[in-house]
């Protein structure tokens, strides 16, 4: 690059969508595998979760701990990153107030700006006390699942009457076929979540747009988002619930996402963002953010650790 030249702006929907695409060419669907290690993926430090689209991207990395830190970080540990290792990208919402030019009023948005972090497997001289033993989860603690369907506010009436499982946004009632009729009993949890998932998007909840709109017919816009959302954030809730189940992907179902990726490089993020909300309402309603991302900018400071 020439002095003259500008260095080009990172466009961070395309890098992520890139990431996902790579993963799905590769025969693995990337929001449905089971957290590794004992713990989701999280910062070292500051023992922080990472949320949304960083979950699903660090997850799929492989690494033996989930534990992540910024070069900072490992400089002032005392560590250093190994040669030849390369950093990872983290994104998040950074929230603004700006007035709008024409109402005077101040309104709030949100601006995709990114980080970047390694894998403590990635460094050396981290003191290893920081580092917290692998956690072995029981894969079986079903009460686990039954707390977190209980807990959910304002959870819809759940009836098991039809042989199959869907949501009615009309009647606000999640219909499961009965526990015996599943292969594994992990896979009757996992189909309610994804049904609870739906069920947030209900007027009386989050009022996702994608579930209360007419055209969610399948094949369009709306309804492949609304399926996304539903997919993602049942698959956040298997691992905290501690489900481990072996999903086999079809050459069919992958080549939609697929499709559906490249079509919009904003879809991954977007369904990412409302499955977390989605997620934040079952498990901790107070955490719910309710802006919505618009891309304007890019960049790497404030990081939220």
């Amino acid at each position: 690059m020439s002095e003259t030249q500008t260095p080009k702006k990172l466009d961070v929907y395309q890098t992520v969508t890139d990431r996902i695409i790579e993963e799905l060419e590769r025969g693995k669907v990337p929001w449905q595998q089971p957290w590794i290690g004992g713990v989701p993926p999280q910062n070292l430090i500051s023992g922080k979760w990472y949320r949304g689209i960083n979950s699903m991207l660090l997850n799929s990395l492989n690494y033996s701990r989930n534990y992540f830190l910024s070069f900072q970080q490992v400089q002032d540990l005392g560590g250093r990153v190994l040669k030849g290792e390369k950093a990872h990208m983290i994104v998040f919402w950074k929230i603004i107030e700006k007035e709008d030019e024409v109402t005077k009023e101040k309104v709030k948005k949100s601006f995709l700006r990114y980080y970047l972090v390694f894998n403590v497997d990635q460094c050396k001289d981290i003191p290893m006390e920081k580092i917290p033993e692998v956690m072995k989860k029981d894969h079986h603690s079903i009460p686990a699942c039954e707390d977190i369907v209980n807990g959910m506010p304002l959870k819809p009436e759940i009836i098991h009457g039809e042989k199959e499982a869907w949501y009615s946004p009309a009647k606000d009632c999640i219909n499961m076929p009965p526990m015996e009729n599943f292969h594994y009993v992990e896979g009757y949890y996992a189909t309610l979540f994804h049904e609870l998932i739906h069920s947030t998007g209900h007027p009386s909840r989050l009022e996702r747009k994608e579930l209360i709109s007419l055209d969610s017919t399948m094949g369009s816009e709306n309804y492949s988002i609304e399926e996304l959302t539903a997919e993602i954030g049942s698959c956040y809730l298997n691992s905290f619930a501690g489900i481990a189940l072996e999903i086999k992907n079809s050459v069919g179902y992958i080549q939609h996402w697929l499709e559906k990726l490249k079509e919009d490089k904003r879809f991954i993020v977007y369904a990412s963002s409302q499955a977390q909300k989605a997620v934040d309402f079952i498990l901790n309603p107070e955490k719910v953010e309710t802006v919505e991302p618009v891309l304007e900018e890019v960049g790497n400071d404030d990081l939220p650790f």
